[in-house]
C-alpha cells in the first residue's frame, strides 16, 4: 500500500523530469510520451482504488521523509489517502488524459510545444503532490508549485503583453492565499504542540478537547484555511482574477481554469473539514461567501463578451455553491459536485472555439430580433443597476488594488530615500550592529528585549515596501528582498528556541539564490544597459534563454519555492514565532506576499513579454 501510494507522486515527477530531456523537435514523440505517462498513472490509480474498495477502505497515513528535525521541530513529507483523495486522484488523473490526448493536436506547430507538454506534466506532478498531502507543511510545497505551473502556463505566450502580465496578476493573488496556509501552519503548531496531520484530525475527541480551551487559536486557524481556499477557488473578493487567467491555451485553461486548479480551495476545506465543522460560526461565513460569489458571478457571467471568461465566472458561482454545500456538512454531495463540474467545464472549454463558430453562423443566418418587455420605473432601474455592476464585474479588481496593493505602493513612495547608497551607508552597519546585539542579548533587560523581533521584523518590511515600488533600479529590487531575509531571520533569533544552525539553514538558500540572481542582472546590465529597467516588459528572453532560465530557478529560490533550504527555514521561522507574538507574525506573513511578488515580477519584466528591439516580431499589446 505505501509503495502504491509513493507511486501516485513519484510517476508524474519521472515522467515530467524525463520530459526535460527530449528534444524539443520531435513534437510526436514528446506528446505519446506525455500520454503514456498519464495513462500509466491512470491505471495505476484505478487498480489501487480498486483494491481499497474491495478491502476495508481505511483512511491511509504514510510518513514519507523526515526534511529537518530539532529538538522541538520536525519538517516531514507525509501523504494521506481517504475517500478525498480518492475522487481529486482519479479525476485529475482522467482529465489530465484528455487534456494531453487533445494538446497533440491543437498545440501542433505552436514555439512551445515543448514547453507546454513540461509544463503539463509538472503540474500534473504537483497536483498529485498537493491532494496527497498530509500536513500542513506537505501541502504548502504542492500549494507553491501549483501557483508557480499556473504562471507559466498563463504566460505561455510570452510574447505577448497582457498573457504575462495577467500572469504576474493572477500570482499575486496566490501569493495572499499562500499566507493563510502559512499562518495555519504557524498557529496549528502552537495548538497542537507538532506537526498535526490531517490523519489526526479525524479525531472528534482531540479536536473538540482543544477546541474547547483555545476558540480564538481554532478560529484563527479556519479563517486562514478559508483566505487561502477563496484565493485559490476565485471566490469574493478575488473572483476577478479566474477570467484574466484564460490568457494560456485553451488546453491550459480548461485542465487548470476550469476543471482542476480552481477546485482546490473546495479540495483544501474538505481536507480540513473535521476542524472547522464544529465552528458554527466559520460555518457561516463559509456559507455566507459562497452563497454572495454564487450570485454576483452569475451575474457578471451573464454579460461577459467572450465565452471563456463566461465559462470562468459560470465555474465560479458553481465553486460558490460548494461552499454553500460544505458549509451545510454535505460532503459526499461536495465530491459529486466536483466531479461533474470539473468534466463539464473542461469539456466546455476544449469546444469552445467550435461553439463560438456556430453560434456565429447561427446569429447570422438565424438572428431573430428580441422583443422589448415593458417594465415598471423600479424594475428597469433595479435591471440597469445588476447590469452596470455585472458589467464592471462589480469593481472587484478596482477593490484588490484599494485594499491590498494601494496601501503597499504609498508606504514604499515614502521610502523613496532607500537609495543603493544609503542601504550601504546605514543599514548594512545597523544590521551589523544588532547582530553583535544578539549575542549580547542575556545582557539585556528582558521588557526591551521582548520588543526587538517586532521591531527589526518591520525594518526588514520596511525594505520589501520599498522594492515594490522600485521601477528603475531591478538589482537594487533584488538587494532589498535579500536584505529583508536577512532582518527576519535576525528577528525570529531573539526568539529563545530559535539558534543560529537553524538561521543558516534558512539563509544558505537566500544567499545562494540572491548570488546567483544579483549575477544574471550584472550580466544583462552590461548587455542592455538601455533596456534594464522595471518600467515595462522587455522579452530579453528571446535573446538570452539559458540567462533567462537561471534567472528563474534563482527567482523560485528566493521566494522560498522548494528548491533550496529556504522553503523549510520559512516554515522553521513561522513555527519559532511565539503563540502571542502576533504582530511579528502578521509582518512576516506581509513580507512573505510582497517579497514573492516583486522577485516575480522582476523576472517578468526583464524577460517576458514583447520584445523591445523592433527587428524581431512583435504583437500588438491587446492581442
Amino acid at each position: 500500500m505505501n509503495n502504491f501510494i509513493l507511486s501516485f507522486a513519484l510517476l508524474p515527477l519521472i515522467a515530467f523530469i524525463i520530459s526535460l530531456l527530449i528534444n524539443g523537435k520531435k513534437e510526436r514523440f514528446i506528446s505519446q510520451f506525455a500520454f503514456i505517462a498519464v495513462i500509466l498513472q491512470l491505471l495505476n490509480v484505478s487498480v489501487f482504488i480498486l483494491i481499497w474498495l474491495i478491502t476495508d477502505s481505511s483512511n491511509l497515513n504514510i510518513k514519507e521523509l523526515v526534511l529537518f528535525k530539532s529538538n522541538d521541530y520536525e519538517f516531514l513529507i507525509d501523504f494521506y489517502f481517504d475517500k478525498v483523495t480518492a475522487v481529486f486522484l482519479f479525476v485529475g488523473s482522467l482529465i489530465t488524459l484528455i487534456i494531453v490526448k487533445y494538446s497533440r493536436y491543437y498545440m501542433h506547430l505552436e514555439q512551445g510545444y515543448k514547453r507546454f507538454f513540461n509544463s503539463i506534466l509538472f503540474f500534473y506532478f504537483s497536483y498529485n503532490f498537493t491532494v496527497l498531502s498530509g500536513n500542513f507543511e506537505t501541502l504548502f510545497m504542492g500549494w507553491e508549485m501549483l501557483g508557480i505551473s499556473s504562471f507559466i502556463l498563463i504566460a505561455f505566450y510570452r510574447d505577448r503583453y497582457l498573457p504575462v502580465k495577467n500572469a504576474v496578476r493572477v500570482f499575486s493573488i496566490y501569493r495572499i492565499g499562500d499566507v493563510g496556509i502559512l499562518i495555519a501552519a504557524w498557529a496549528s503548531h502552537h495548538l497542537w504542540h507538532e506537526n498535526i496531520t490531517f490523519f489526526k484530525l479525524n479525531n472528534y475527541d482531540l479536536v473538540h478537547h482543544q477546541l474547547l480551551s483555545h476558540t480564538g487559536i481554532g478560529f484563527l486557524i479556519s479563517i486562514s484555511i478559508l483566505l487561502a481556499a477563496a484565493a485559490k477557488s476565485a471566490q469574493l473578493p478575488f473572483s476577478s482574477w479566474l477570467p484574466r487567467a484564460m490568457e494560456g491555451p485553451t488546453p491550459s485553461s480548461a485542465i487548470f481554469y476550469g476543471a482542476l486548479s480552481v477546485h482546490f480551495g473546495v479540495f483544501l476545506l474538505l481536507r480540513t473539514f473535521h476542524f472547522w465543522e464544529h465552528q458554527f460560526s466559520v460555518r457561516i461565513i463559509i456559507g455566507v461567501l459562497g452563497f454572495f460569489t454564487a450570485i454576483v458571478s452569475y451575474y457578471i457571467a451573464k454579460v461577459q463578451s467572450t465565452i471563456k471568461t463566461q465559462i470562468a465566472y459560470f465555474s465560479i458561482s458553481q465553486i460558490g455553491i460548494m461552499f454553500i454545500e460544505l458549509a451545510l456538512g454535505l460532503e459526499s454531495l461536495v465530491l459529486l459536485h466536483f466531479f461533474g463540474n470539473a468534466f463539464l467545464r473542461a469539456y466546455q472549454l476544449l469546444i469552445s472555439p467550435s461553439v463560438v463558430s456556430y453560434i456565429i453562423k447561427d446569429q447570422f443566418y438565424n438572428f431573430k430580433k428580441t422583443d422589448i418587455k415593458h417594465q415598471s420605473k423600479f424594475k428597469k432601474q433595479i435591471h440597469h443597476s445588476l447590469y452596470l455592476l455585472a458589467l464592471k464585474e462589480w469593481n472587484l479588481d478596482g477593490f484588490i488594488n484599494r485594499w491590498a496593493f494601494s496601501p503597499v505602493k504609498k508606504m514604499g513612495r515614502l521610502l523613496s530615500f532607500l537609495s543603493l547608497k544609503n542601504i550601504f551607508w546605514f543599514f548594512v552597519p545597523f544590521y551589523l550592529f544588532c547582530t553583535y546585539v544578539y549575542f549580547l542579548q542575556k545582557s539585556l533587560v528582558n521588557d526591551f528585549s521582548a520588543y526587538l523581533p517586532e521591531l527589526f521584523s518591520f525594518l526588514g518590511l520596511i525594505l520589501v515596501f520599498r522594492a515594490f515600488v522600485e521601477r528603475k533600479f531591478p538589482r537594487l529590487a533584488w538587494l532589498l528582498i535579500i536584505l529583508n531575509h536577512f532582518w527576519m531571520a535576525l528577528a525570529v533569533s531573539f526568539n529563545e528556541k530559535f539558534d543560529f544552525k537553524q538561521t543558516f539553514f534558512y539563509l544558505f538558500g537566500v544567499i545562494l539564490s540572491g548570488v546567483i540572481g544579483y549575477v544574471c542582472l550584472e550580466m544583462l546590465r552590461k548587455k542592455e544597459q538601455k533596456h534594464f529597467d522595471l518600467n515595462q516588459y522587455y522579452g530579453h528572453i528571446y535573446e538570452y534563454p539559458k540567462l533567462a532560465f537561471v534567472f528563474f530557478l534563482s527567482t523560485l529560490g528566493l521566494m522560498g519555492f522548494p528548491i533550496t533550504t529556504t522553503f523549510i527555514g520559512e516554515d522553521l521561522i513561522f513555527s519559532h514565532i511565539h503563540e502571542n507574538q502576533y504582530l511579528l507574525a502578521f509582518f512576516y506573513s506581509l513580507s512573505f506576499i510582497i517579497s514573492g511578488i516583486v522577485v516575480i515580477r522582476i523576472y517578468a519584466r526583464l524577460f517576458l513579454g514583447p520584445h523591445i528591439k523592433h527587428y524581431h516580431n512583435t504583437p500588438l499589446k491587446s492581442t
